[in-house]
């Protein structure tokens, strides 16, 4: 079994019947959220996935898919804790499989718009990987781009086309991951 986990029921939409639960948004509600789910359901793998920011500059547009390489906890400026957490080889690659089209980058994870210095950025990732990372269960996390984090207007960030991209995506990327999981 794979558990699907979303931010918002928004994000969750594609995974169509699979066990996904909603764990809220930021990094420590995404941590308790999935270690949680983790021990309820104990999954084969984890498919975190959600609406990211990207850099103006980086040339990732709405609604372009994202796959992250890693989970980078951005808001931890020193090394005091592990920062970030790799995506399990073998899910990358059928995530790869799924969505070939996909971009595949780290993506930054931080409690705040704009608090990473990547080009993608997450409220949630690290908080989803490291708890999977913490209970032996393979991750991955994969998103569709939503804004231009330097844009502070959201009337203008693109969430429902963001939304369907992520829903349109999660059903290839369940496929894929139970192939490499059975």
């Amino acid at each position: 079994m794979i558990l699907v986990v979303a931010a918002t029921e928004r994000e969750a939409a594609g995974a169509n019947g699979a066990v996904a639960i909603v764990c809220g948004v930021g990094p420590v509600e995404a941590a308790a959220a999935t270690a949680a789910g983790i021990a309820v359901h104990r999954p084969a793998a984890v498919l975190h996935v959600g609406i990211a920011g990207a850099r103006r500059d980086c040339g990732i547009v709405a609604p372009t898919l994202v796959i992250g390489s890693e989970a980078v906890y951005s808001d931890l400026t020193y090394d005091l804790a592990k920062r970030s957490v790799a995506a399990t080889p073998e899910l990358l690659a059928a995530a790869r499989r799924a969505l070939p089209d996909a971009s595949v980058l780290p993506i930054g994870t931080s409690g705040q718009v704009g608090g990473g210095g990547l080009d993608i950025e997450a409220m949630e990732g690290f908080g989803v990987l490291r708890a999977a990372e913490l209970a032996g269960v393979p991750a991955v996390e994969v998103r569709a781009i939503a804004n231009e984090i330097e844009e502070a207007d959201r009337s203008v960030w693109r969430f429902e086309e963001a939304f369907d991209a992520i829903a349109a995506a999660t059903p290839r990327l369940l496929e894929e991951i139970e192939l490499c999981v059975s």
